[in-house]
């Protein structure tokens, strides 16, 4: 649990103890039997002070009974084919495992379009995976392991990054404000990969304005990251895009079969399969509606909004001198509200 001290996390248990329903039984849906590693998320989201640690946490517990968040699992995307249409706009699976045990989320940042359905089919998906990640991976992994296991890692691949991406930075602040606001600290390590030179240039402007334990977590790596993520995890695991010796995207390689992005993955065929049969679960004397799952969409934060701001900015400045392409999302990168953290005492 890193720099937060046994002392906070039991006055801030103390505190949690307190709460009661409907937000007590959410709560457990956030902490899944690890209340302390979800305490110390919360801590370190808050600089390690327990008052507003508490209130981030009480705030969170409020979002999720306000917007049903609990029965999310329960409500899938239909029909199939629309729900494939985000797939194939949303680029983000899972890959394997690292080492460690720590589940690998791939994100393909630069080909992601997200104009194949409305904001909130987006923003549902983002959150069911977050959940299922929460609520079944993660807590099967701590199970196999005998330990706690609580983050993930995640591999963004910046492949095809163009100017275009500037017109997806409201939804992806909307995104970002989201994991800040209610799945804080949720990631152990950001792998960049395949990033073109803009990349660098927006990411000098960028770096200073995260907090240091965000720039620590982050690694931009050579080429598709191949080498540097062997050492993490086994070649089984590395996602699709970083399978090929040497530099560059696998996106049209051998190992275009292995998508994790693609709908036809093993990980979204029983993440959808799931929800589906939760939604038949709980709702077996009713068909399935259609429609998106609306979920209240958060201000963003002033910090991010200064990011997004200075991303935007850098861009144009390089799109109005030389037309090249670049990059967005991976710019963005705040660890789920860590871009607003200080390193804790």
């Amino acid at each position: 649990m890193g720099t937060v001290s046994q002392d906070a996390i039991n006055q801030f248990k103390a505190l949690m103890d307190q709460v009661e329903e409907p937000l007590k039984r959410t709560y457990q849906n956030v902490h899944q039997g690890y209340q302390a590693e979800t305490l110390a998320r919360f801590l370190k989201a808050r600089e390690c002070n327990v008052t507003k640690a508490r209130q981030m946490l009480v705030d969170c517990l409020r979002w999720r009974v306000q917007n049903e968040i609990d029965n999310i699992l329960t409500k899938p995307i239909v029909p199939a084919d629309l729900y494939r249409a985000v797939r194939d706009s949303q680029l983000i699976g899972m890959s394997g495992y690292s080492r460690e045990g720590l589940p690998v989320f791939a994100h393909g940042v630069g080909l992601s379009t997200f104009d194949k359905a409305s904001v909130h089919y987006y923003v549902q998906s983002h959150i069911q995976i977050n959940e299922y990640r929460d609520r079944i991976i993660l807590p099967t992994a701590s199970k196999k392991h005998g330990r706690p296991i609580t983050t993930c890692v995640k591999v963004l691949d910046m492949t095809g990054l163009r100017f275009s991406a500037l017109n997806q930075i409201k939804l992806m602040t909307i995104i970002s404000t989201i994991d800040d606001l209610n799945y804080p600290e949720k990631t152990k390590a950001y792998y960049i990969v395949n990033a073109p030179y803009i990349f660098s240039a927006c990411w000098k402007v960028v770096k200073p304005l995260l907090q240091e334990r965000t720039r620590k977590k982050v690694q931009v790596l050579s080429g598709n990251g191949r080498d540097e993520l062997l050492k993490i995890m086994d070649v089984a695991s590395l996602p699709h895009f970083c399978k090929r010796e040497g530099s560059g995207s696998s996106r049209h390689s051998e190992y275009a079969n292995e998508n994790c992005f693609s709908l036809d993955h093993p990980f979204h065929q029983q993440l959808y399969n799931y929800i589906k049969q939760q939604s038949l679960e709980s709702e077996s004397s009713q068909p399935i509606k259609q429609g998106s799952f609306h979920v209240d969409l958060p201000e963003p934060a002033a910090e991010g909004t200064e990011i997004a701001k200075t991303i935007e900015s850098e861009m144009h400045k390089f799109e109005n001198g030389n037309g090249l392409s670049g990059s967005l999302d991976g710019l963005k990168i705040n660890d789920d509200s860590d871009y607003r953290t200080r390193h804790c005492p």
